[in-house]
Parts: C-alpha cells; sequence; structure tokens
C-alpha cells in the first residue's frame, strides 16, 4: 500500500469515526431530554435538536470539500 493510499485510509476513517460520534449524540436522548435552558422561550430539548442539525450540515460540508 502507497503512502497516499493510507492516508486517504486515515482520513476516509477519520469523518466515519466523526459521522458515528454526530449520529450516537442524537440517539442519545438523556443528553437533552430537559427543559432548561431555554433560548428565546424554546425549550432546550427543541432547540439542542436543531442547533444539531447545523453543526451536522457544517460538517458534512467540510467533509465534502475535503473529498473523502
Amino acid at each position: 500500500m502507497t503512502t497516499a493510499a493510507s492516508g486517504s485510509t486515515a482520513k476516509t476513517r477519520l469523518w466515519i469515526v466523526i459521522f458515528l460520534a454526530l449520529f450516537a449524540v442524537t440517539l442519545w436522548v438523556p443528553l437533552y431530554n430537559r427543559v432548561e435552558p431555554t433560548l428565546f422561550g424554546v425549550p432546550f430539548f427543541y432547540w439542542f435538536q436543531f442547533a444539531w442539525i447545523v453543526v451536522a450540515a457544517i460538517v458534512t460540508g467540510v467533509a465534502y470539500l475535503c473529498k473523502v
């Protein structure tokens, strides 16, 4: 295996781990199953999920630009 191929494989594995972490956080409901703190009157349960959509979109965009 060449050095370029092993570097590409390592980068791909890194992105897979990052995406699995994003997925795991959304499945771990006790992490965000609460009302406080509120943001503009919106309970934490809702605004955390919406914020996580933005975070996941940014991570996906960065992965795409890095050409995984």
